[in-house]
């Protein structure tokens, strides 16, 4: 727990610079094992790319509680960094299962983990607000008895539910509940990204590399935003760069997609068992 102590502390101060970090996804131990390597100094996991990994859709329905813990602790596991995850709507509607996640995301090495406000259910996409802000209140008070960084996520504009100050006010409520960083992904522009900044007392993530307007990090910064995601994009590159070189393969016979490939020697530096340790 004092490991997991100083995690948490670490990953805590990050949100507290003047200016926006980037927090990577890894989707598997391996990706993982390269962005530590590369300095970075916090991960998320993503659902998204995990699902990718096992020749599944990105849903509520394809992954299960248990799945997304075996993977985040092999994310843990295989670098000294901070890491945070994707613990989707919390597997379940009632708080009190909110609050049962948090508990089991700290017991396998995550300081930190997202609670949205999705339901999952097309017909009724989004939590009533006052649902919503129980569920946070109860993750809350479960992670503040924790080494443990709570996020909390107003989902309107994945929902086709385009409402900014709805979402603003989620994520003031969702504050107030006790959320220690606020996310809001989907929202339209710069403009968007600074009203919420500038409305809410925590720090805000917003999410790069999904469709939309893309700006670099120090626009990002300078809009108020502390943390930086890139969701399943890195995961959805990687598998962008497989799609390629197996249609050259297939369509003309050739392989100079190996000019790009990593060196062997550089992966079995990159996947040795010993973790990859954070530059300082």
């Amino acid at each position: 727990m004092a490991e997991q102590q100083v995690k948490f502390e670490r990953l805590k101060a990050l949100h507290q610079r003047s200016e926006a970090f980037v927090i990577p996804n890894p989707w598997d131990a391996g990706s993982a094992r390269i962005l530590a390597n590369l300095g970075f100094e916090a991960l998320a996991t993503t659902s998204a790319g995990y699902a990718f990994s096992k020749g599944k859709r990105d849903s509520f329905a394809s992954l299960t509680r248990s799945e997304i813990l075996d993977n985040a602790a092999e994310i843990v596991g295989a670098s000294d960094l901070p890491v945070s995850a994707d613990l989707e709507d919390g597997f379940g509607a009632a708080p009190e299962i909110c609050a049962e996640t948090i508990r089991l995301a700290s017991a396998i090495g995550l300081v930190g983990g997202s609670i949205e406000d999705a339901t999952g259910d097309p017909a009724r996409p989004i939590y009533d607000l006052a649902q919503a802000v129980e569920r946070v209140q109860a993750a809350a008070e479960a992670s503040r008895k924790l080494p443990f960084l709570l996020t909390a996520r107003a989902e309107n504009f994945l929902w086709e539910r385009p409402d900014l100050d709805d979402t603003i006010q989620r994520l003031q409520a969702f504050s107030a509940a006790g959320a220690d960083v606020l996310y809001a992904p989907g929202l339209p522009d710069i403009d968007a990204i600074r009203t919420v900044c500038a409305a809410v007392d925590k720090p805000v993530n917003v999410v790069m590399g999904l469709k939309g307007p893309r700006y670099s990090v120090a626009e990002l910064s300078a809009a108020g935003v502390r943390r930086v995601s890139v969701g399943g994009s890195f995961a959805r590159a990687a598998l962008g760069a497989l799609l390629r070189a197996a249609e050259e393969v297939k369509s003309s016979g050739t392989f100079t997609y190996a000019a790009d490939a990593i060196p062997a020697a550089t992966l079995s530096r990159l996947m040795s068992q010993e973790k990859q340790v954070d530059r300082e």
